[in-house]
């Protein structure tokens, strides 16, 4: 085998919301394989923020102030960023948010917000991007899904609603866009140590684990969170030319959980 093929040199990324977290750490891993980055965040402090990030890593990326659930500004994102860097290759959709409301306390006004951000805005980038990869020949877009792609949990019915759409949205794609060579897979990360996640990994008073701790690694057969490095492998074979036959499909790295049915008592 031609270990070229996981190349992405000369490649072009548009990453969204990667100035930090899971975003981020596929950024990186796209330049270490060779791709231009490129990548959006909602304000200018989180994007010169990303910026800074990157710097410090040697990397050079290219930041735009976006909101991508807005489709007026995603077209002209996607033309500024054609101008200044090149048509996008591989579109990775990562921008998301999370609600954590019982659905009876839930608005539908909050309800259509995750909807919006997590299932709308890959719509609307996706959307924005095939045309120039049509032209091309090829293109990569790989949505950032979950393991609420395929479960449901207390608190998070807009998320898994969002993210079940999402998972179907990936698949369409690859549908509607195969015959011009153009992969849309997804990732479904599992529980991943990053900032955000932080609170929930934190040792108690007497040294035990938090309760949802105890609870995550107890439901996972590698006994442990993952690492946002655990998602960059996958990610740069689904946006290499290794995963050329590889469409509609959704890649859960998440130790094993979906697997898993859990010890008995």
């Amino acid at each position: 085998m031609d270990m070229k093929a996981f190349s992405l040199e000369g490649k072009i990324a548009w990453i969204t919301g990667a100035s930090y977290g899971i975003g981020f750490a596929i950024a990186e891993a796209y330049a270490a394989a060779g791709a231009a980055i490129v990548f959006n965040d909602i304000n200018q402090d989180l994007v010169n923020k990303g910026l800074a990030a990157y710097e410090e890593k040697g990397i050079k990326a290219h930041g735009y102030v976006c909101d991508v659930t807005n489709e007026e500004a995603v077209q002209e994102l996607v033309g500024k960023i054609e101008a200044e860097v090149g048509a996008v290759d591989i579109l990775v959709n990562n921008a998301g948010i999370i609600r954590r409301i019982p659905m009876i306390e839930m608005s539908a006004a909050e309800f259509r917000k995750v909807i919006d951000v997590d299932l709308n805005a890959p719509f609307i980038c996706a959307k924005a991007v095939i045309p120039s990869m049509i032209k091309k020949g090829h293109g990569k877009i790989i949505n950032i899904c979950s393991m609420m792609s395929e479960l449901g949990r207390e608190t998070v019915s807009a998320y898994a609603a969002a993210k079940g759409g999402l998972k179907m949205l990936t698949r369409n794609i690859c549908s509607e866009y195969g015959e011009y060579n153009i992969q849309c897979n997804g990732i479904g990360p599992g529980y991943i140590a990053t900032p955000q996640t932080a609170p929930l990994r934190e040792r108690q008073k007497d040294g035990s684990r938090h309760p949802f701790d105890q609870f995550i690694i107890a439901k996972t057969p590698a006994a442990r969170w993952g690492n946002p490095e655990d998602l960059q492998g996958p990610a740069v074979f689904l946006a290499s030319d290794a995963s050329n036959f590889v469409n509609g499909h959704i890649l859960y790295v998440d130790g094993g959980i979906l697997a898993y049915i859990g010890k008995q008592p």
